[in-house]
């Protein structure tokens, strides 16, 4: 069990060492955020490393805390290996989407590990999709799988609107990387939980039916 944390606090570990130094440090917060301009530019490196930085103490305990309540989960159901794999594919998938949705607009920047921790709580409700969460404005608890589709859909029209100062790009990313790489690494789920599969695939088909006729 031991182990099994200490992989969660070293991924927390690297994301509060790159913060703090971000908070103190503007040429290094600048040179490694994710910049559209600078990626397309040849600096590939800010596709990862912008999953490291956030934008202040708030931004990053959300994250972590996130982080640290569904990485049990994934990692009691593989391994602290394959949950590492989830974790950096889904933050290279939410980079990689947004530079897709954001091609054309050489000054959006972003930073933040949230397409990882999306992607680490996509799979853990693949693998718990009735474990109920219970969230600061909800009153009751709500079942996982509800969550997750919702939370994509308000991705979508966050996306739509550009609602608010927020990733939705990369966080919609992170959770088709967590989502893949999940059934990647346990396909049995599609037997055996055939239906919750296909719901929390929903807002991803919706997606890019939307960005396929023009819609987003």
């Amino acid at each position: 069990m031991f182990d099994l944390h200490l992989v969660i606090v070293g991924i927390i570990a690297i994301n509060i060492l790159m913060s703090l130094k971000g908070f103190n440090d503007s040429n290094f917060f600048d040179r490694y955020k994710f910049s559209v301009g600078a990626i397309n530019a040849g600096q590939k490196d800010r596709m990862l490393t912008s999953g490291f930085l956030h934008v202040d103490f708030s931004h990053l305990f959300f994250n972590m805390f996130t982080l640290f309540f569904f990485a049990p989960v994934v990692i009691d159901w593989l391994n602290p290996i394959k949950f590492v794999i989830i974790y950096v594919i889904s933050l290279l998938a939410g980079s990689l989407l947004s530079l897709v949705f954001h091609k054309d607009e050489p000054y959006y920047s972003a930073v933040g590990a949230s397409g990882a921790v999306t992607g680490i709580l996509y799979a853990a409700i693949l693998f718990e999709p009735n474990m109920t969460l219970g969230l600061l404005f909800i009153p009751l608890p709500i079942p996982a799988y509800v969550f997750g589709i919702g939370y994509l859909l308000y991705s979508i029209y966050g996306m739509k609107s550009r609602l608010g100062n927020i990733g939705h790009t990369a966080h919609f990313g992170g959770a088709i990387g967590g989502y893949v790489t999940t059934l990647i690494f346990l396909p049995s789920l599609l037997e055996t939980d055939t239906l919750m599969v296909g719901l929390l695939a929903i807002p991803i088909v919706l997606l890019f039916i939307l960005q396929k006729i023009g819609k987003i």
